[in-house]
């Protein structure tokens, strides 16, 4: 059995063509057509993690056989780096003549005083042989005149689309298991799914973590129990920050977004109903700083810790 050491089975799996791409029809249908026009415009493609903005940009490329530079904006996103970077890639044609592609990944973490402005110029001065695609998580961190200079194009996924986009993925994800010689439960594997959906990668990467025995194992689906919620809640009620720290601590593989939808759900069970609205807006807060923040744990306490000490329980 390949135990899928030498790669990620995400990057592996990769889609190379837009028809391949998990995507509900009518966003498919906008990327095809640019397929079929064969002319990529200056994009920016915006939406939650794992939906497949970064495989699409690439399989545009791939598709229309276009030479193209992939920049993380989350490691590179120094100006000089950038200016460098993009002007040597840029500034000259490809062989087959074509035009070029950038892709900056992640372009929300680039800095709007410096870095986004001056790639609002790159956009102008190298508009007669390259394409910029951006991708980001939160679209009201590119600045206006980037965007501006963009098709903005919205990666999202409704309750209406997810079942469906949820069912071919149970197809390419079983796909990928034969493959790889791993066994599976056929319920395990949808429990699998409808845990992470929409975030594809990330089901992805959970197959990949918890079928290094050969087999799927019901390990990935660890979640937080009403038992665990109501303890933190205990906790959170009784101002007890030490045990509401180690409660954080002992649960390490928790996902921040998966716990804040937890307290939002249950809300009206333990706090007063006055409090809800400002729970709301920490929740959000702290959601947002998730996707930037370098300590995952102390950004869950520090969450915690502001609901503890500003909202009125029952």
């Amino acid at each position: 059995m390949s135990n899928g050491s030498e790669f990620l089975w995400c990057e592996e799996y990769r889609p190379k063509k837009i028809d391949d791409c998990i995507l509900p029809d009518e966003l498919k249908s906008t990327f095809k057509q640019v397929v079929s026009t064969g002319e990529i415009p200056n994009m920016l493609l915006s939406g939650t993690s794992g939906l497949g903005k970064t495989t699409v940009a690439k399989a545009l490329c791939h598709e229309l056989n276009l030479d193209y530079i992939l920049i993380n904006s989350s490691e590179d996103s120094g100006i000089d780096v950038l200016r460098n970077r993009i002007r040597q890639f840029a500034s000259s044609i490809s062989l087959d003549g074509q035009y070029k592609v950038v892709i900056l990944d992640e372009a929300d973490y680039l800095n709007p005083q410096s870095t986004q402005p001056a790639l609002r110029a790159f956009i102008e001065e190298f508009s007669k042989n390259c394409r910029f695609i951006f991708t980001c998580n939160f679209r009201n961190k590119i600045i206006e005149p980037l965007q501006s200079r963009c098709a903005v194009i919205e990666f999202n996924t409704t309750k209406k689309h997810l079942a469906g986009l949820a069912a071919k993925f149970h197809s390419r994800l079983k796909n990928i298991l034969d493959e790889k010689g791993v066994t599976y439960d056929e319920r395990l594997l949808a429990e699998f799914i409808m845990l992470h959906a929409p975030d594809w990668r990330r089901v992805i990467n959970e197959a990949q973590r918890y079928s290094t025995g050969g087999e799927l194992s019901a390990a990935g689906l660890v979640g937080m129990s009403s038992q665990q919620i109501d303890g933190l809640v205990g906790f959170l009620k009784e101002k007890n920050f030490k045990s509401m720290r180690g409660w954080v601590a002992s649960n390490p593989d928790i996902d921040s977004s998966t716990l804040f939808r937890k307290l939002y759900d249950g809300a009206y069970d333990f706090l007063e109903p006055m409090a809800i609205p400002q729970l709301v807006l920490i929740l959000a807060d702290y959601q947002h700083k998730a996707a930037f923040v370098a300590d995952k744990e102390l950004n869950i306490v520090a969450c915690l810790t502001e609901i503890m000490g500003s909202l009125k329980f029952k």
